[in-house]
């Protein structure tokens, strides 16, 4: 209608902003609210009068999203897209905080301050939602670079009673190796999740391309992410869970959140994990364990690879996380496998034998007892089993396995 108020807009700033900073240094914070009665059009979450914005439902969760560094001005390429997804999962309160004014500057420092400043603006209006009903513990933020470490000053200024921040490829430059009041820390909410997804160093000016927002969001909008596999020890990440993986030491992010819970026993914990993805949206991957029984020492000093071909004549060669080991007492080896295509139905297994150079035999063929293909990403599909092969080295064999008899499983 035309007595309709217009909808507030992200602030449009450009590289002459930054050139501007140089002199004249500003610092403003908006705030931005979405709900799904307003998912087109962001509102201010307070009106002039200090009363809260009608849309706005204390009783409701409220995400708070907090961009990072803007060098040039630019609006975060991923920030509409993340409205939505947020808004499509759950019936909630959006609040983008707005500090272009703050962020858009040659002098990285300068950014790098205005952080705690910030903080103490956004403590002001939470303030203010609390007189009117809201819950510190339905207040998740979610800050990208700078912004992370903005969610943790606030966190600070509320002892750590926030419900919970998540913190995607926090900053590095100015807060490495800073003591945790200087920095986003693991104590500054209920619950705080931190996704790196550059190891190598922050890239802290590629700020749009930052892939751990890409990641984030891939998890709310698909069911692919949940069903990755942690890895909680850098050890096993860089060499291999396919045998340990039954004793704890990796887990799917679904189940993740319930084994912390377990481990934390009324304590505050701490926990790194690695997390293999995929290099594109939605960044799937999946996980196969292949279990493999001989009846006597003969293929000691062997290895195996394998592939899976499936009904619709699909067909890949899995990435393996290590060279399956020698097998021991019982004659077995579990190997696992990632896949970047998900294989329901599965027609066959296509299985080579390697033997170690200095003990090759053209002409010698191998057993095997049983061989056991079993999903880790989905545990719930029944295990696929074959029986009594025949192997000779280097020769490619396709098996057409079937469901797993209850006595093998």
């Amino acid at each position: 209608s035309d007595n309709k108020r217009p909808c507030l807009e992200f602030s449009q700033l450009s590289v002459k902003d930054s050139f501007r900073d140089l002199f004249i240094p500003r610092i403003e914070t908006i705030l931005m609210m979405y709900t799904r009665n307003n998912l087109n059009c962001a509102e201010p979450l307070f009106e002039h009068n200090n009363s809260l914005n009608v849309n706005f439902n204390t009783q409701k969760k409220t995400v708070w999203l907090i961009h990072g560094y803007r060098p040039v001005g630019s609006i975060p390429l991923w920030l509409q897209n993340f409205i939505r997804i947020l808004l499509n999962e759950e019936d909630m309160n959006v609040i983008v905080v707005d500090w272009s004014r703050g962020a858009t500057t040659f002098i990285y420092n300068r950014a790098v301050k205005n952080t705690r400043k910030v903080a103490v603006s956004l403590s002001v209006h939470i303030k203010n939602l609390l007189k009117h009903g809201a819950s510190l513990d339905n207040f998740h933020f979610i800050g990208v670079s700078l912004g992370a470490h903005i969610s943790g000053f606030v966190g600070k200024i509320f002892h750590g009673q926030l419900g919970r921040i998540t913190g995607l490829d926090p900053a590095g430059p100015r807060f490495s190796r800073k003591p945790p009041y200087s920095k986003l820390d693991y104590t500054d909410a209920k619950f705080v999740d931190v996704i790196h997804s550059d190891s190598n160093g922050i890239q802290f000016i590629k700020c749009n391309h930052q892939r751990a927002v890409h990641l984030f969001m891939a998890s709310l909008e698909t069911n692919c992410i949940a069903n990755l596999i942690f890895l909680i020890d850098l050890s096993l990440y860089k060499t291999s869970c396919g045998i340990s993986f039954l004793q704890t030491s990796c887990y799917q992010a679904k189940l993740f959140k319930d084994v912390l819970k377990e481990r934390m026993e009324g304590r505050p914990l701490r926990t790194t994990v690695f997390l293999d993805t995929s290099g594109t949206y939605p960044f799937c991957t999946y996980y196969f364990v292949l279990s493999i029984i001989v009846p006597d020492k003969t293929m000691m000093d062997g290895s195996f690879s394998f592939k899976l071909l499936n009904q619709l004549g699909m067909i890949e060669e899995p990435r393996l996380y290590e060279k399956n080991k020698p097998f021991y007492k019982l004659q077995e080896v579990k190997i696992l496998a990632q896949f970047y295509n998900d294989f329901v139905n599965i027609s066959s297994i296509g299985l080579t034998y390697f033997q170690s150079s200095n003990l090759q035999c053209s002409t010698c063929t191998y057993k095997i007892q049983s061989l056991m293909l079993k999903s880790l990403t989905y545990p719930e599909r029944p295990p696929l089993c074959r029986y009594n092969i025949v192997l000779k080295e280097r020769e490619e064999v396709f098996l057409n396995p079937n469901t797993c008899t209850p006595k093998n499983t």
